[in-house]
């Protein structure tokens, strides 16, 4: 297998693993508006909708396309580029069907806000482990939104590309020095090996974990101390790109719902900054014992108290700042950058037992080196002949005196 099939087959799996799932059955009968599910009342929803609904906001949604003739979408999508260019319809099973249910979430929150669908995956290479990514995908993505009037940026992709691009960052900067805010999915990740990547790692972008309905974190969602706030993941219930409704679970519905959120705080005040909206989310949060972790970040989003902070937010004292010598920043948020949740139990015993048995592995290892050593060594002492020294095997003393008379023996001369 070639480097770059090789790539391809890691990236799939990991986008495969880390879209939201889908829940088996039927879809639900079409409706005008999504249906009531357990995460408005987690959110705070009804509060923070009577002060805000997102009017005038456009949440760009980076993903495998919307359809926007879904009833709880119609006349709210605007239809931006296919930057995958690959010739799929609306029709194909690698089209809308993930990006569809992630707008909808978004307007669940927001449902005044416009969504501006830019496709930059391919849901069915997703699953089958082809998936490729251009090297610019999701900078492209992001540079468009910003140019065409979006003022946040969900990108409910967990960490499914999982390598840092510098095109990345630069696009990412680009959207933060416009005042759009960029939120993306923490990844569903921690069962498997618990691997963290991008966008959710990227500087200034707010990486979302999912909740259950206790509060908690959802046994999936991905543990990295770069985790900012938390929104509800399990048994969301999302659009379906052929109408009607299903159940999704994982880190992408919590994104979108957490994009809705920012919709909302941006439509209650269109002079907030990313700074000033990853603030207020952060300290209006419910937050955990000893305020963060790496479970859950501050806890899971406080809707109402969110918006209602908005309206009057912190200083933004985002700055560049000058090089001091060895002085350096501390982390925006107190959190120590080497602290870290402290693994569930089933893991770290895993992780000593095959520490346990790599180190027995290494002793046994270094013991038959040293026994052939020593095999070695005694093979090469041959006992010398009359208390004559031997050396190679010859007796030193003859062989300075009669050197040809020990030398190997050549075979008579019988030719021509």
């Amino acid at each position: 297998m070639s480097i770059r099939q090789t790539k391809n087959a890691v990236v799939g799996a990991a986008l495969s693993a880390l879209l939201c799932v889908v829940a088996a059955g039927p879809a639900a009968a079409d409706a005008a508006s999504v249906p009531s599910s357990w995460e408005s009342a987690a959110l705070g929803l009804p509060a923070a909708q009577r002060i805000s609904k997102g009017a005038g906001v456009t949440v760009a949604v980076l993903d495998s396309g919307v359809s926007p003739d879904h009833p709880a979408l119609k006349g709210k999508v605007i239809s931006g580029p296919d930057l995958l260019d690959d010739g799929l319809g609306t029709s194909d099973p690698g089209w809308g069907v993930h990006g569809t249910a992630m707008a909808s979430d978004v307007l669940k929150v927001a449902p005044e806000a416009r969504i501006l669908s830019v496709r930059i995956i391919d849901e069915s290479k997703a699953v089958s482990g082809k998936l490729d990514r251009s090297p610019t995908q999701i900078a492209e993505g992001i540079k468009y939104a910003v140019t065409h009037g979006a003022n946040v940026i969900s990108m409910s992709l967990g960490s499914v590309f999982a390598i840092y691009n510098s095109s990345d960052t630069e696009a990412i900067g680009y959207a933060v020095s416009h005042g759009v805010s960029i939120v993306a999915s923490a990844g569903n990740s921690a069962s498997e090996g618990n691997d963290g990547g991008f966008p959710a790692g990227y500087a200034s972008v707010i990486s979302i974990a999912a909740t259950q309905r206790s509060g908690s974190r959802a046994s999936f969602s991905t543990v990295r101390t770069h985790n900012a706030v938390a929104a509800p993941g399990v048994d969301i219930l999302s659009a379906a790109r052929t109408g009607g409704y299903r159940k999704v679970s994982g880190t992408s519905p919590a994104g979108a719902l957490a994009a809705g959120v920012v919709a909302l705080m941006h439509a209650h005040n269109p002079k907030l900054s990313p700074a000033q909206v990853r603030s207020i989310l952060t300290s209006t949060a419910h937050h955990p014992a000893g305020g963060h972790n790496a479970l859950v970040g501050y806890g899971q989003i406080n809707a109402a108290a969110a918006v209602r902070a908005a309206g009057s937010p912190p200083a933004d004292r985002a700055a560049v700042m000058p090089y001091k010598g060895k002085e350096h920043l501390a982390t925006p948020d107190g959190e120590s950058k080497t602290s870290h949740a402290a693994m569930e139990q089933p893991i770290w015993l895993g992780g000593l037992g095959a520490a346990g048995v790599g180190l027995l592995m290494l002793i046994v290892g270094l013991v038959m080196v040293l026994l052939r050593r020593r095999k070695v060594a005694a093979a090469s002492m041959v006992p010398p002949p009359n208390g004559i020294p031997v050396q190679h095997g010859y007796p030193a003393q003859a062989q300075a005196q009669a050197p040809n008379a020990y030398a190997p023996q050549q075979p008579p001369y019988q030719g021509q």
